[in-house]
């Protein structure tokens, strides 16, 4: 296990000043705002991004940073009372906002951000006002509540926040705990939605099913991405377990859009829908991906509806994945629209192409930076990492492949690391700043088990890590084709885009 050299003193010695100067902000955002600024140069511009920054009036960034305090204090998103008591009495007191709009409700292991993405452009192509709540954030804690396609404000989400606070004081003060950072931001959710108002709302589950915060919703439409094994200790060690649990979002007479699954977890999913009387359409049965082909910044696909065939859609995201994912969310706007059921027609093709030509999915395959090219990737656990692997390996070609995987301790880190393993020529493992990170000496450990040593560079810091995976990349000649790809949880790609200057 090689130890390599930090960045110059002289950018060290930056850095750190940037750091010191920044002791009013938040610590640990101040260090990755400080390195932004030493490795942007390296860059290049950034490009046009969909991902909100820190706002811009020091009131409005203090007043955010309050309420982000406030929630932080509550319970974190891995630590669960697996009820929905207290988003009921939420829901309750604030007149049930969550039923003021109908409904697509996206359960699933991996996929479930991409699909909400795109069934929103879709929706919204077809000149529907839409909310969109996805979790967790790349950045900004206000992209998780969108309308129209956009992270709202952060001057709306404050008064979002200011609009429900004496409400949730009132529900921790009736319940045996306190409502949970997630349950405040679901509340918020709706709430926002109501107040839009929106005419539709596309709601990711944050795990599971039938006792997460967003499970007070009647989804129309229920959507089911691929399951796998992840946060076993709370859904199940098996598919059929965590199918179990998932399959709570089904309610009476929906259509449920099942993308492909374990025969376990499919079974599972079969029996509650035939439990509550649901329609099901499942993937490579009744829609499905027709054709693909790698293009120039995405694919060309080919993909079979409820109601026909769309062909020559571009989608702008690379990987197989992203094509079965677009076409589970095809299939959802159509079973929204009553596609296959009441009119066997497709949709218009000219507003899905435009639809799905202006997708974007922050964080996943996503490029930041060439020359050397920098990819970002949230893949967190096995089954993500082996998507993301084929991904890179098809879209990308890189000749040598630098990683750079920073992992929360929680998760199958070992399993993630031998998923990637065959593109990796070397590894940097570091830590980002979340305190569920897994330690950096354990996860180098495990590295060389998987790599072996003289692959395996340690950094625990992210901005030497990236600093260290581009100068390995480049040590190849500048026209050679290496790469890097940055992974293994959110929050380290979340704060590796502020490194690289995706602000």
């Amino acid at each position: 296990m090689s130890e390599q050299p930090s960045a110059s003193d002289s950018f060290d010695d930056d850095f750190d000043d940037i750091v010191e100067a920044e002791t009013t902000r938040d610590p640990d955002l101040a260090v990755i705002e400080a390195g932004s600024r030493t490795l942007r140069a390296q860059a290049g511009a950034p490009q046009n991004d969909h991902v909100p920054a820190r706002p811009a009036d020091p009131e409005v960034d203090k007043a955010l940073r309050e309420v982000e305090s406030e929630l932080a204090a509550r319970w974190g998103e891995t630590k669960l009372e697996p009820s929905v008591s207290r988003i009921e009495a939420l829901m309750d007191v604030l007149g049930e906002p969550q039923r003021a709009y109908p409904s697509i409700h996206i359960t699933g292991t991996n996929g479930k951000t991409s699909t909400a993405r795109m069934i929103e452009a879709l929706l919204s192509a077809f000149e529907l006002r839409t909310g969109r709540y996805t979790s967790p954030h790349v950045q900004s804690i206000t992209e998780r509540i969108s309308l129209d396609g956009a992270p709202i404000s952060a001057e709306r989400f404050i008064e979002t926040y200011q609009d429900i606070k004496a409400y949730v004081e009132m529900v921790d003060a009736a319940q045996e705990y306190r409502l949970s950072f997630f349950e405040v931001l679901t509340g918020m959710a709706y709430a926002a939605f109501a107040d839009a108002p929106v005419d539709v709302a596309v709601v990711e589950v944050g795990m599971g099913g039938s006792w997460d915060a967003t499970n007070v919703i009647d989804g129309s439409v229920a959507v089911v991405t691929p399951i796998d094994l992840d946060h076993t200790d709370r859904l199940g060690s098996t598919p059929a377990e965590i199918a179990t649990e998932k399959a709570g979002i089904i309610k009476q007479g929906a259509t449920v859009i099942l993308a492909q699954q374990p025969v376990d977890a499919a079974q599972v999913m079969l029996k509650k829908a035939v439990e509550v009387d649901a329609t099901v359409a499942r993937e490579g049965m009744e829609f499905g991906v027709v054709a693909r082909e790698v293009a120039v910044g995405g694919q060309l696909v080919t993909l079979r509806g409820l109601g026909g065939e769309y062909e020559e859609i571009f989608l702008p995201l690379y990987g197989a994945h992203q094509a079965h994912n677009a076409a589970v969310a095809l299939a959802a706007v159509e079973a929204f629209f009553g596609v296959g059921a009441q009119a066997a027609r497709t949709l218009d093709m000219d507003t899905v192409r435009k639809a799905f030509a202006s997708v974007v999915s922050p964080g996943r395959l996503e490029v930041v930076r060439r020359s050397p090219t920098v990819v970002l990737d949230a893949a967190h656990n096995p089954a993500g990492a082996r998507a993301t692997a084929d991904g890179v390996t098809e879209s990308f070609g890189f000749s040598r492949l630098i990683g750079v995987v920073g992992t929360s301790g929680d998760k199958d880190v070992k399993g993630l690391l031998e998923a990637f393993e065959p593109i990796f020529a070397e590894v940097v493992v570091t830590a980002n700043s979340s305190h569920r990170a897994m330690d950096v000496d354990e996860l180098a450990a495990l590295a060389v088990e998987v790599f072996g040593d003289e692959r395996v560079v340690v950094e625990p810091r992210l901005d030497d890590a990236l600093e260290a995976a581009i100068t390995l990349a480049e040590e190849e000649d500048e026209y050679a084709g290496a790469g890097v790809l940055v992974t293994g949880s959110v929050i380290t790609v979340g704060e590796a885009r502020l490194l690289l200057g995706r602000r």
